[in-house]
């Protein structure tokens, strides 16, 4: 059980998904039955997650009224989106001052649940602790891998994938002084440093963010 609050990632235009998006924010797009974002704030609640909070920015009279729905504390950023760190930093006073699960919204998963995996591993003193996925458990990514993992520690480039699930101690984003920018910043700061930590998800994982990963997540999910 978590006791940390989670902040969903949910404002971006998805331009990826070309024209899915065309009228339709990405985390309402429907797949295995029911908007991707569902998927999400059911992982939260299955790891006893009881503060969930989304960004929203693009479309937002299309989610928000969802998202109340279901519980989740909306932070909306106008009249610019703000990226994954300044969506963070703009959301903190809704999330308190301790460490933040933070999650992508266009993923699915099999196995273990990530935010579950996450809490158990998290110790005092981490900086940031990402969940990572080796290629042959990964559907959909495009692109190469993002780091490599030494004995619990990440350093950029490699072949394990993030899987846009993490824990981060907001104190580490002090060191960002644009209103808009990446959490990418961040992890290359604290993996220079030698902080940077990260775990293997012993599941499968798909990247939803393109049209190509909704039947490769669907057929990933039948598989189970």
């Amino acid at each position: 059980m978590s006791g940390l609050p989670l902040m969903l990632f949910a404002a971006g235009f998805g331009t990826r998904m070309g024209h899915l998006t065309a009228h339709r924010p990405k985390p309402m797009i429907p797949v295995a039955g029911r908007p991707l974002i569902d998927h999400a704030i059911a992982l939260g609640r299955g790891a006893g997650v009881t503060r969930i909070v989304a960004n929203t920015h693009y479309l937002p009279h299309m989610i928000e009224p969802h998202l109340s729905d279901e519980g989740v504390v909306v932070s909306h950023e106008a009249p610019e989106i703000l990226d994954t760190g300044g969506g963070l930093v703009h959301a903190l006073p809704l999330l308190g001052d301790g460490p933040v699960l933070t999650l992508n919204t266009d993923a699915l998963w099999t196995g273990p649940n990530p935010l579950s995996t996450l809490a158990e591993a998290w110790e005092d003193g981490m900086d940031a602790l990402l969940l990572c996925v080796p290629p042959d458990r990964a559907h959909g990514r495009e692109g190469p891998g993002d780091f490599t993992l030494t004995d619990g520690r990440l350093s950029r480039g490699g072949d394990m994938i993030y899987t846009g699930a993490q824990i981060i101690q907001p104190h580490v984003l002090g060191a960002a002084r644009d209103r808009v920018f990446s959490l990418s910043r961040i992890w290359t700061d604290l993996a220079a440093r030698g902080t940077l930590r990260g775990i293997v998800h012993e599941g499968h994982w798909a990247d939803v963010g393109h049209p190509g990963g909704i039947a490769l997540a669907e057929a990933m999910l039948a598989d189970v």
